[in-house]
């Protein structure tokens, strides 16, 4: 009898610490030294649509990393069954997402559907189906939030397949950027005899109620009732708020204790991805130091998450129009580099979640370039000065710092040069999206060197045989740089999209060819 009750006791703790080690999705850290509940990451799929095996290889470098969150911004890609519209030529099937939502929850990532419900809904709005809903007839980046019956509609649709669909404790309802706000006139009026806040936080409150009904608790950006809170008392506390912070000031967008000590819970968001990174340029230094202020800040503010963003565009469109403002197509403006090239950001970022300090960004480099790289002090310190290149914009076909394009080339020349000679031991294929980055930032100058030529008050006509050449040149040039961009991401991206985005990246060069080409 003694023996048993010895063997059963010995049982019980083999089986406890063997236990598998993976929590689920839903479960949250009871480690006190935890500073953030929610450690997570966010997909933009508004461009750039993974593939089903890229999103799970993601995803599991997600996990290996410690986090436990995954906001998925669908947009076009979810497979809506009563609004298949809405749905784009990349939307996943209803088994590839059940099959992905599985897996993450498999390795400890819960999945938060993103599902935009007032701006940044052009995808939605250019379908004949939702005309009625447009804020403008033209400008169709925000539905008209005056129109209660027709929106609650359509989002009792559209969160009830998400709720469904996605396990989580949490839908997230956007809200950010709906600078149409006041704008129609039933709009107007609505603001003159109340405020923009209850014009805004009325359309909001209408949305958390179809989530909180779901039984999901909504999370919604923060910029907008930051801007406009005098109505904030009235949505739900359930309702979680995301200060988005991408290098600026503290309380940039408005009063967060102030919406904190009415009871609402705040997550933070930094971006490894944003405005005005582009295909030539990432501001690097900017997205280093983003990390290194704000997550000990959010520590210190009481942020119970953290959740990165990774935008692979601006979310601005260009439109082609039929009569009367019917959408024929649309396309983003500004695209950056695809997030397969970005591992060293992610690895930074939960390196900074795990430490008390705030990350010191060239050591960090320094040692992920010797252990994930195998780079020597010398070469290391090459990457690291890749990575602090100043991120200079040309607006207007001009330097936003330097004296002319030349010198831009020629301050960069440098640094592409070194980054191209370095040979990692291990990696490669991590570190050729580094070495293709820089050779397409000098592409872009290039490039942007014969437009500041043909733009000058001294070209003339007869000048034009001498600028095809160098434009030639540089269409060749091209051509390398494509095929070298879809190897490094075929099978993270599609192959059409691949195809798409170097035609995107090229077009400006081609436009200008066909103009000067006319002229032999």
């Amino acid at each position: 009898m003694i023996r048993k009750k010895i063997f059963s006791n010995l049982l019980l703790i083999v089986l406890i610490f063997c236990a598998p080690l993976t929590v689920t999705a839903q479960k949250k850290s009871t480690d006190p030294n935890d500073d953030f509940e929610i450690k997570g990451f966010h997909i933009d799929l508004r461009i750039q649509v993974m593939t089903p095996e890229a999103l799970k290889t993601f995803v599991q470098q997600l996990a290996d990393f410690g986090l436990n969150t995954l906001v998925m911004e669908w947009e076009g890609t979810f497979p809506y069954k009563k609004h298949p519209a809405i749905s784009n030529k990349y939307s996943y099937s209803q088994k590839e997402i059940k099959d992905f939502i599985s897996f993450c929850e498999s390795i400890g990532i819960q999945v938060i559907p993103l599902q935009q419900s007032l701006g940044h809904v052009e995808y939605i709005l250019r379908n004949p189906r939702y005309s009625e809903l447009k804020e403008d007839r033209k400008d169709i980046s925000q539905l008209c939030p005056m129109e209660s019956e027709l929106s609650k509609a359509l989002f009792t649709d559209l969160f009830t397949e998400l709720a469904d669909t996605h396990n989580s404790d949490y839908i997230h309802i956007g809200g950010d950027e709906t600078y149409l706000l006041g704008h129609c006139p039933k709009c107007q009026q609505k603001v003159e005899e109340t405020s923009k806040s209850q014009l805004f936080v009325d359309h909001m409150k209408m949305i958390t109620e179809i989530v909180t009904d779901l039984g999901k608790k909504p999370v919604m950006w923060a910029d907008i009732i930051l801007k406009h809170p005098e109505a904030a008392s009235e949505l739900s506390k359930e309702t979680i708020f995301i200060d988005w912070n991408y290098g600026w000031k503290i309380n940039h967008f408005g009063d967060i204790p102030g919406l904190q000590d009415q009871g609402f819970t705040f997550w933070g968001s930094p971006a490894i991805r944003s405005h005005p990174d582009n295909w030539f340029v990432t501001n690097w230094p900017t997205h280093f130091k983003n990390q290194h202020e704000f997550i000990p800040y959010g520590r210190k503010a009481d942020y119970k998450g953290m959740v990165m963003t990774s935008w692979s565009t601006s979310g601005v469109y260009g439109f082609t129009w039929d009569v009367d403002y019917d959408v024929v197509d649309m396309v983003q403006i500004r695209n950056t580099y695809p997030m397969s090239g970005f591992r060293i950001l992610i690895a930074s970022y939960a390196q900074a979640l795990k430490q008390k300090e705030p990350l010191e960004a060239e050591k960090f480099v320094l040692e992920y370039a010797k252990k994930r790289f195998g780079l020597s002090t010398g070469d290391a310190k090459v990457l690291w000065q890749f990575f602090s290149a100043k991120p200079e914009l040309i607006k207007n076909g001009s330097p936003v710092w330097s004296d002319n394009i030349s010198e831009m080339y020629t301050d960069y020349e440098a640094i592409s040069s070194s980054i191209k000679d370095i040979a990692p031991k291990k990696n490669v294929k991590e570190f050729a999206h580094y070495q293709l980055m820089a050779d397409l930032r000098m592409h872009y100058l290039k490039f942007k060197a014969i437009e500041e030529d043909y733009n000058s008050e001294k070209f003339r006509v007869e000048d034009t045989p001498a600028l095809l050449p160098r434009l030639q040149e540089v269409m060749k040039e091209a051509e390398g740089l494509n095929v070298r961009f879809k190897d490094l991401n075929r099978g993270f991206l599609y192959d059409t999209e691949l195809d798409e985005q170097n035609d995107i990246r090229i077009q400006q060069v081609k436009v200008l060819y066909d103009r000067l080409a006319k002229v032999k």
